[in-house]
């Protein structure tokens, strides 16, 4: 279900270009509250009628590709490795991204990366912690724990526990604690819109259960929104991710699936998919949106003709995804004018 191998995994570490990151190309909108959301953004250059031909068109240098950089820039302070729990024996860190010279409040983008909830690291998300950096936001990456050692409800728990530390911390690193936004490609994807549905006891950070881990707004890659489908409960990232069969775990599967946790009060959303992603099929990201046109949820949902999974590493669809993110954030998480 999510990015373990081939053109999401292999192919990009192959070439230099680690990007489990936000994968989201936009081609006009399709939910209610789009507006004039995706207006102005750059074109993404047609698709493909199969993965596979996407992936060798990558493989052959058809298409440019993101280039990754080495650092930070000198205008951003870049904290590393920034310890926020310690759970089962294993030390969890973040790295965090602050706009220098700044001496005001700003919102704070946290990025989870994407590895089928197995592999993946924090490190993934640079070009977007950067990118989004630059542009004066605060943004961080988190580590969590990875399957099949940690099993659900682990890592959501991770990513709670992250936001508390963000919340917490908030002076120390210019951080408007009213302003949390989560994003992730994938499992990333997942997790994100996780954090910011559900309210379950179980779900929570275990040292900080009084502490408030709601977001305002949350952007989902790719990601798995039900786990209880036919497809999902086969698939061995998913039965990996949960420990357990379906039909020994049924409750388990639901409580991990973000559209079991939706209500009217959940936060804006931005989701993209491609139609011809091979890993997370397209309706699971219908569902969602059907779901909260149907709930009056703002969100905002591209369904993108002819790609696959992991397609942002793709130069122009990345230049058309920080463009898209830029205006969401501006509406829903917007900076101190």
């Amino acid at each position: 279900m999510c990015c373990q191998n081939g053109f999401r995994l292999g192919t990009m570490r192959t070439m230099k270009h680690p990007l489990l990151i936000l994968s989201i190309i936009c081609l006009g909108s399709g939910a209610a509250f789009a507006d004039d959301l995706f207006d102005g953004a750059p074109a993404a250059p047609p698709g493909y009628d199969d993965y596979k031909k996407a992936q060798g068109a990558v493989i052959l240098g058809k298409v440019p590709l993101v280039e990754v950089p080495e650092s930070a820039p000198e205008t951003i302070e870049f904290y590393d490795d920034v310890v926020y729990a310690t759970h089962d024996g294993v030390e969890l860190s973040l790295d965090i991204f602050v706009p220098k010279g700044i001496d005001d409040a700003r919102p704070v983008v946290l990025f989870i990366h994407g590895g089928g909830w197995s592999k993946g690291k924090k490190e993934d998300y640079l070009v977007y912690n950067i990118a989004f950096a630059e542009l004066g936001y605060v943004t961080a990456s988190v580590q969590y724990r990875l399957t099949p050692d940690h099993t659900f409800p682990a890592n959501i728990q991770d990513v709670k526990c992250a936001i508390a530390f963000l919340r917490e911390h908030a002076a120390k690193y210019h951080i408007d604690p009213k302003q949390i936004v989560t994003a992730g490609g994938s499992a990333g994807g997942h997790l994100s819109l996780l954090a910011a549905y559900s309210q379950d006891d179980a779900l929570v950070c275990p040292e900080h259960r009084d502490k408030d881990t709601s977001v305002q707004a949350a952007i989902n890659f790719y990601g798995v929104v039900d786990c209880t489908t036919s497809i999902a409960i086969e698939a061995r990232e998913v039965t990996h991710y949960i420990g357990k069969s379906y039909s020994d775990a049924k409750e388990s599967y639901e409580a991990a699936s973000p559209i079991f946790h939706l209500d009217k009060g959940d936060p804006p959303t931005l989701t993209f998919h491609g139609t011809i992603d091979e890993l997370v099929p397209i309706a699971q990201a219908d569902t969602l949106h059907e779901k909260l046109d149907e709930l009056g949820v703002p969100n905002y949902y591209d369904r993108v003709e002819g790609w696959p999974h992991t397609m942002d590493a793709v130069k122009p669809i990345n230049d058309r995804c920080c463009y898209i993110i830029e205006k969401f954030l501006s509406k829903h998480a917007p900076l101190p004018e």
